[in-house]
């Protein structure tokens, strides 16, 4: 089975279709969609009705369950500017979205843990900032799930790979469409792709286990970077030019 494995949108339809079109020429069985799909700087309503039109299988990140069930005065910028496009077949979509999804057997995808849509699974973050996560740490965050041949996260939009000591292959296929932040919480850190290309994955088992080839794909970043600058945020169109975070 060969899986196209894309995370982390955000509302940057010019990359979901750069990255629909790469998946086309590589071919994939099944396209997977690890979540927050619309909340950023970018065009929230119009990216969700591609993604409804797909009908690609999609779990729920937790911009999705924040859009949903925030208050609107303590929602970040980039929930505001989805909440007031989205239409509420947009948001019946978004409430139908699980936590998790199981692809095939043995093959589990979400966005944070399998068990919280805001855990980061392959970095832990501590007072010097962000750093990949140790065994014992993914291990622990994994649970009964830790010896599942296949796992698929995104969440932090770096793209990675970790086999662990039990075979299991862990994929966070970076961000499609926003490669930089920076968070306060629970200390202080960035996470950056270091370019500005849209990202994805492509995991198969041809050789008889899992493996995966991690993908960056061009498209134009400059009209997202003006598109983000037109709705006010200066700050995304920095980290979408750049893949940097400040």
């Amino acid at each position: 089975m060969r899986i196209a494995v894309i995370s982390d949108l955000h509302g940057n339809l010019l990359a979901l279709d750069a990255v629909l079109a790469d998946i086309q020429d590589r071919t994939a069985d099944k396209v997977v969609n690890l979540g927050d799909l619309v909340s950023g700087g970018l065009a929230p309503a119009a990216t969700a009705d591609r993604l409804m039109e797909l009908g690609q299988i999609t779990v729920r990140g937790n911009h999705e369950r924040q859009v949903l069930r925030n208050p609107y005065e303590q929602m970040s910028m980039s929930d505001r500017l989805a909440h007031d496009q989205l239409t509420e077949a947009h948001r019946v979509w978004f409430a139908s979205l699980p936590l998790t999804a199981e692809i095939a057997a043995g093959v589990l995808a979400f966005h944070g843990s399998p068990y919280n849509d805001v855990v980061y699974l392959l970095e832990t973050v501590d007072p010097d900032g962000a750093r990949p996560a140790t065994e014992q740490e993914i291990t622990a965050r994994l649970g009964e799930y830790a010896t599942w041949p296949l796992l698929l996260c995104g969440h932090t939009h770096l793209q990675r790979q970790v086999r662990l000591g039990t075979g299991t292959l862990i994929v966070n296929p970076g961000s499609a469409g926003w490669p930089a932040y920076d968070d306060d919480e629970p200390y202080p850190h960035v996470m950056e792709s270091g370019s500005p290309h849209a990202r994805y994955a492509i995991v198969d088992n041809a050789s008889g286990r899992w493996e995966a080839e991690l993908l960056a794909v061009q498209y134009d970043w400059e009209a997202a970077a003006r598109l983000a600058e037109s709705n006010g945020r200066p700050d995304v169109a920095v980290q979408l030019r750049t893949g940097r975070a400040r």
